[in-house]
């Protein structure tokens, strides 16, 4: 069964508020046009870090404080924006932070994870970052903040919807991108106790479809080793035991490919003029699967996630000019 309240992402949103941005929401009238439904952006890319994952992070850690279990030092394994995140509530909360992380971390997440004060332990594979930040977890004074699968983190990140959805007001539909499911399950805890007709729906890569993998045959599936995509912050090993009944909730999820995870970060860089992640470009693809089967004009609420993109990620998404084409719910699809 789920394991987080409503009640306990209205205390996180208010144990967190004075130390987070309270980011704005965005439109493109350009894009509502052409696709006759009012897209709102919810950009968690403009948060301090540059992504959601300052919300669980110091969610976790401030509450531990508050319960005398922080210690001294926080323990955490990362391919990047939750490695930012622990790092900067690590600085802010005056306590020692290492991360555990892969040898293919992204050097811009990297360099900022170090720049926060925060120790980098890199492993070969990300498989055995997991393994040393289990270990270093054991010793005495250690605070291990996990990614995804915990309840503080999960309420922690589920604030990024409750804040957009007071900010929009009732909308059709919530999309937002699944890693290891914490984003998504908070966000589905909180837009259905806000909005009782409320849909939520998820986006994750096609070559990194454990989640998927694991709504289909009902129990938790692991892929063999790292996938190597586009979006490398849903590029999780599995779900956690914590999110996944939420995941088997959602009254959606789409596989997407490689194609239209750049496609939409091209477009969605050129018509909002922020940066956004793979990661978050991703649920644009999801929406247009979803809004080909409606016959009224919708609202949607899509988060976006991340805007921390290296220089080699860029030259991957800018690879080919998808912006010949412009989005259109008759051209595109997911199969490209």
């Amino acid at each position: 069964m789920p394991n987080v309240t409503f009640s306990e992402i209205k205390s996180a949103h208010t144990r967190i508020l004075p130390y987070i941005s309270q980011t704005p929401v965005l439109e493109s009238s350009l894009l509502n046009s052409w696709l006759g439904h009012r897209i709102y952006f919810k950009a968690e890319c403009l948060q301090k870090t540059g992504a959601f994952k300052m919300r669980g992070a110091l969610n976790m850690m401030l509450k531990a404080k508050q319960e005398g279990r922080l210690g001294k030092e926080v323990v955490a394994s990362s391919s990047g924006n939750h490695a930012q995140a622990v790092a900067y509530a690590a600085k802010v909360l005056g306590v020692n932070a290492t991360i555990y992380s892969a040898q293919n971390i992204s050097k811009v997440k990297a360099a900022a994870t170090q720049y926060y004060g925060a120790q980098l332990n890199l492993s070969e594979t990300r498989k055995e970052a997991d393994q040393k930040v289990q270990e270093a977890a054991q010793q005495e004074g250690v605070l291990w903040v996990p990614p995804f699968n915990h309840e503080d983190i999960i309420s922690g990140q589920g604030t990024a919807v409750y804040e957009g959805l007071q900010q929009t007001g009732e909308v059709n539909a919530v999309f937002a991108p699944i890693g290891g499911g914490g984003l998504i399950s908070g966000s589905a805890v909180c837009a259905k106790a806000m909005f009782t007709n409320i849909e939520v729906v998820g986006a994750e890569p096609l070559l990194a479809n454990d989640a998927a993998q694991s709504i289909r045959s009902g129990v938790i599936k692991s892929l063999p080793a790292q996938p190597i995509t586009l979006a490398d912050g849903a590029a999780t090993l599995s779900v956690g035991e914590k999110t996944f009944p939420h995941l088997q909730n959602l009254d959606a999820f789409y596989e997407v490919k490689e194609e239209q995870i750049a496609y939409w970060c091209q477009w969605l860089q050129h018509l909002l003029k922020i940066h956004v992640e793979p990661t978050s470009a991703m649920s644009m693809s999801a929406v247009i699967e979803w809004l080909k089967n409606k016959t009224s004009p919708q609202q949607v609420l899509v988060v976006l996630s991340g805007g921390n993109i290296d220089y080699k990620k860029m030259q991957q998404i800018w690879q080919h000019n998808h912006l010949e084409h412009m989005p259109s719910l008759e051209l595109l699809s997911e199969n490209g």
